[in-house]
């Protein structure tokens, strides 16, 4: 976890990769509504020569926190495919046991009705703690008091 400006940034995929995802710029969606618990973020997919990003609306968070946390107490193993997906379907997650590994698959989706751009990139994890750092550093973000 690192700090952006004010504001926590996790960081997914090893920096020595051609693509790296980066979480950042959390905000409330309807500033105004002091109660509101939609919160939007920014999610940064950068690599050598393109650099995507798209915002991310959630409903507090989604439970993405929750979701690879119990990727993480999985880690002897699922059958399947697990996915979740953020309220309005701008990023979606995949989930696949891989011999000793946790295979996710993020995907960056177009708010249109159509889905025609969309961008996907597959990181790998060892199941267990580096779920569990990941879990935690997600649940730090969506936490955090947002801009």
């Amino acid at each position: 976890m690192e700090d952006d400006e004010t504001n926590p940034v996790v960081r997914v995929g090893d920096r020595y990769r051609t693509i790296s995802l980066r979480f950042h710029q959390l905000t409330r969606s309807f500033p105004e509504a002091c109660d509101d618990l939609m919160r939007d973020f920014l999610m940064t997919a950068q690599g050598e020569s393109a650099r995507i990003e798209v915002v991310v609306r959630t409903w507090n968070g989604d439970g993405l926190d929750v979701f690879l946390a119990e990727l993480a107490e999985g880690f002897r193993g699922w059958n399947g495919t697990r996915t979740w997906r953020s309220l309005e379907g701008d990023l979606t997650l995949a989930a696949e046991r891989a011999g000793s590994h946790v295979r996710l698959t993020w995907g960056l989706h177009d708010r249109l009705p159509d889905d025609e751009r969309r961008f996907e990139m597959t990181t790998i994890h060892a199941p267990g703690e580096d779920m569990r750092s990941l879990a935690i550093e997600m649940r730090t973000f969506l936490e955090s008091d947002p801009l």
